[in-house]
């Protein structure tokens, strides 16, 4: 079938196999041509590991520093006239990569919230590689059916306390608009805490604690954001910014008992605003996004997933470096995007912006093109008007 992006809202319905490869071996190139990482992690579990930053972070581990991975992520293969979602393509596209390369590469598709599903993955560390000695969280899902309670827990991105107006932008029309979005209830504040939160991370290092397949010294990392005030009323202090508090609250209890039982650390990682399939469905984010690219790009400070990932790899978590925290403890790698003059600019900017001047003042064009690379449009050497075979098995 001849497979071309239908994006409807912040979603696209498509994605290109041949485009998802594509974007998965320049995420590849851009690892191998920075170099080896020294000392980096050998055996690693990433939950999440399909798109975006899990993504970066398989590919950083396994092409950075020759590790073994085992990713998990909930992926739809394809149907009758219907191609896969973009994660199974990229999956399969990254194991190729890796066994041609003589690397161990395992993936779980499936609901990372279940008991089960864990309990068939750390079976599956303990007879493949006895240990990890990395664990990456980058879990984004709308919903969580609870394992203990069966109850399905699901998200809301809402200001809390009151309602919020500001600017966002259609990014498939070109629009700019107000937008007012009324504040959460305690229901679903509990709910987007419990979906977006830190208990499965928690019951995650739990099983692998109880299993005996974590390695001395492990290290466990989860992702978050913070981002400039113009976004706090929608994300830091909305729902989603309580469940990534909720996230940091587990990040210090997983960090305390793996010290306790000579493991390692556990962190939150603070990383740059970007497109993903998550962050393109935050109202204002976008417009943000779109206006931080221009000023990061005429910089000459601009990073992808895969540019952050391999940075907090190189100078953070490996390399002979230590971790350098923040007050509150957490690794920072958004600081480029939050540099005083950088956010100066964001701040001038932001207000006049309209959809008249959208693709003068903002680099809305390239927000496009990095939102249709996520699912494999775009890509130099494709040619997108040809046939393409939509029905391939995970390996």
């Amino acid at each position: 079938m001849v497979i071309k992006p239908k994006v409807r809202g912040f979603v696209c319905v498509t994605s290109h196999p041949a485009g998802c490869a594509a974007h998965v071996a320049e995420q590849i190139a851009h690892v191998r041509a920075c170099g080896p990482i020294k000392d980096g992690p050998r055996k690693v579990l990433v939950l999440g590991a399909s798109t975006g930053y899990g993504l970066a972070s398989r590919i950083t581990a396994a092409f950075g520093s020759g590790a073994a991975t085992v990713g998990v992520f909930f992926e739809r293969p394809s149907e009758e006239g219907r191609p896969a979602t973009p994660g199974w393509y990229n999956t399969i596209a990254f194991t190729q990569a890796a066994r041609a390369a003589g690397l161990y590469a395992r993936n779980f598709n499936g609901d990372a919230f279940s008991a089960a599903l864990k309990q068939e993955v750390v079976a599956a560390i303990r007879a493949d590689l006895g240990q990890v000695d990395l664990v990456v969280y980058s879990l984004a899902s709308p919903r969580r059916t609870h394992p203990a309670t069966g109850v399905v827990h699901k998200s809301v991105l809402k200001p809390v306390g009151t309602s919020y107006t500001n600017k966002t932008v259609d990014t498939d029309k070109g629009l700019v608009s107000d937008i007012t979005i009324g504040p959460a209830t305690d229901a679903e504040i509990a709910d987007t805490t419990a979906t977006m939160g830190g208990e499965d991370w928690e019951l995650w290092m739990d099983a692998l604690e109880a299993a005996g397949v974590l390695a001395p010294g492990a290290t466990a990392v989860a992702y978050s954001y913070i981002g400039p005030e113009v976004t706090w009323p929608i994300y830091k202090n909305g729902t989603i910014g309580l469940a990534k508090n909720d996230l940091e609250r587990a990040a210090s209890r997983i960090d305390a008992r793996l010290k306790a039982h000579g493991y390692g650390r556990a962190f939150i990682s603070v990383n740059k605003a970007l497109v993903t399939q998550a962050s393109s469905a935050i109202p204002v984010v976008p417009l943000y996004i779109s206006i931080l690219y221009k000023i990061m790009k005429a910089r000459g400070t601009h990073e992808g997933c895969i540019g952050q990932m391999q940075r907090l790899f190189a100078t953070q978590m490996f390399n002979g470096n230590p971790l350098t925290f923040d007050d509150a403890g957490r690794v920072r790698v958004d600081d480029w995007e939050m540099r005083a003059e950088v956010q100066a600019e964001v701040a001038q900017i932001w207000p006049q912006v309209t959809t008249e001047n959208l693709a003068a003042l903002t680099d809305i064009a390239g927000y496009r093109a990095e939102f249709l690379k996520l699912f494999g449009f775009g890509l130099a050497g494709i040619n997108y008007d040809a046939e393409a075979e939509p029905h391939i098995a995970m390996p």
